[in-house]
């Protein structure tokens, strides 16, 4: 009988896994807690109101239906016997393996400042994207009906935390929605009035970038109205502003919507295996793999992805960003595969293909090698990049006919607040009924 191989998480790494595997003498089983694979670059835009959620998210079974050797289950992992060789489901279901490929990904990271949560949400998951586009229409209606100007000024400030690429990202996007998507439409407020800010520990935004990338950056943002706060750290967010620490001066800004940019925690997988397999976690309870992205002492157990802490040839660990999970995702289907025959593979190697972050309409940057692009020319390469990695070729078609759209009409067509803590009409009918005895009249 085949070996059984069991991917854990339906990701850019469990994916690669999962299509590497195909043509192998195995069968495999891809548990995910959600149905769909979410292409997680272009979330912000969902929160922005430029895409759909659809527009970025593929069922799995659809992507998968070709690989007669995978089955798709929908569960949560919650607990791994890595000597009895089996995952056990929340539901108390257990699965055995022979293989088991771990590819959980990661959540928000607050440092041990949890509470900060509920005021700041992070950008990680389909539901955090619609909670934040919400977070952010609410702010605009309220300051609609509002007539005190400090209010409104409150209502009309917004604060992203973090200046990576998705801080970058969502900064320039709001000042979009500001400045065009909102120009006419409201009649007691300007929208243009919005003050965005953008905070950053460091003493550069995209810090990862060469420096002369942040500096443009940081330029283009402020073209666009945009406030770049550099050496800054943010040291309390409460439910009406956020207090930031600039040297030894704390200063306090009001607002209503503040949004979470910055770090990132690996899934609690990690700690999971970790008690199981005695395997060593880093600061962000990533799991540190073998050069072959095994756990120490389990040459049958790998970790890819977000959840990884693999060292490159300096020491440092790979960046947690969809390229490197892909990569790591294909090596560990092809190290299996040889396995199978015997054969090995020489341990992995990361090839850097190049960051990417774009700013707004026809401003980005690109750093490709030793190359480095701003402005129109970044922009082309972001666009023709995320097009090409969408893995549904309906995605493509719908992305690409959104980004004209907006790029001819500065129109964002998703701009919905959906409250899914809100209850139903029929929620509420429901408790008048029991509430008074009676039910409402029907209009």
């Amino acid at each position: 009988m085949n070996e059984h191989v069991v991917i854990i998480g339906g990701g850019f790494g469990g994916l690669a896994a999962a299509r590497s595997l195909k043509d192998a003498p195995v069968r495999i089983t891809l548990i995910d807690r959600r149905n769909h694979h979410l292409f997680q670059p272009l979330l912000y835009q969902v929160a922005t109101g430029e895409l759909s959620p659809a527009d970025i998210a593929s069922p799995l079974r659809r992507l998968l239906k070709q690989q007669n050797n995978l089955q798709v289950l929908l569960g949560e992992v919650v607990r791994v016997d890595a000597d009895v060789k089996t995952v056990q489901l929340s539901d108390g279901h257990s699965i055995d393996y022979d293989r088991l490929i771990v590819a959980a990904g990661a959540g928000n990271n607050y440092f041990g400042n949890e509470a900060w949560q509920e005021y700041a949400p992070g950008l990680k998951t389909m539901e955090d994207a619609i909670e934040i586009r919400r977070r952010i229409l609410t702010s605009f209606e309220a300051a609609e009906r509002m007539t005190d100007p400090e209010e409104i000024r409150a209502r009309l400030t917004f604060v992203i935390i973090g200046g990576g690429p998705t801080g970058v990202e969502l900064a320039g996007a709001l000042a979009e929605i500001a400045h065009q998507t909102f120009k006419r439409g409201f009649h007691s407020i300007q929208p243009s009035d919005a003050h965005i800010i953008l905070i950053h520990s460091r003493d550069r935004i995209l810090p990862t970038y060469h420096s002369t990338l942040s500096a443009r950056a940081t330029a283009a943002l402020q073209r666009m109205g945009v406030e770049v706060m550099t050496d800054a750290r943010v040291v309390e967010v409460a439910s009406d502003g956020v207090t930031v620490e600039e040297g030894n001066q704390r200063n306090f800004i009001p607002t209503h919507t503040a949004l979470w940019a910055v770090g990132v925690k690996a899934s609690p997988l990690g700690r999971v295996l970790a008690r199981s397999t005695g395997a060593p976690l880093d600061r962000s309870s990533r799991v540190v793999v073998e050069q072959d992205c095994s756990v120490p002492g389990y040459p049958n157990i790998f970790v890819i992805g977000d959840l990884a802490n693999f060292a490159d040839r300096n020491g440092d660990p790979l960046p947690g960003v969809a390229q490197v999970a892909i990569q790591e995702g294909k090596y560990v289907g092809r190290l299996i595969t040889r396995q199978l025959r015997g054969k090995t593979l020489p341990p992995f190697r990361y090839f850097d293909r190049g960051s990417l972050a774009t700013i707004g309409r026809g401003a980005a940057v690109a750093e490709i090698g030793r190359l480095r692009f701003s402005g129109w020319l970044a922009w082309q390469i972001w666009l023709f990049i995320h097009l090409m990695y969408q893995l549904d070729f309906e995605n493509r078609v719908l992305v690409l006919i959104q980004w004209l759209w907006n790029f001819f009409t500065g129109d964002r067509s998703a701009l919905l607040m959906i409250d899914t803590e809100q209850p139903s009409h029929g929620a509420v009918e429901a408790k008048y009924a029991t509430d008074t005895g009676t039910w409402p009249a029907i209009r």
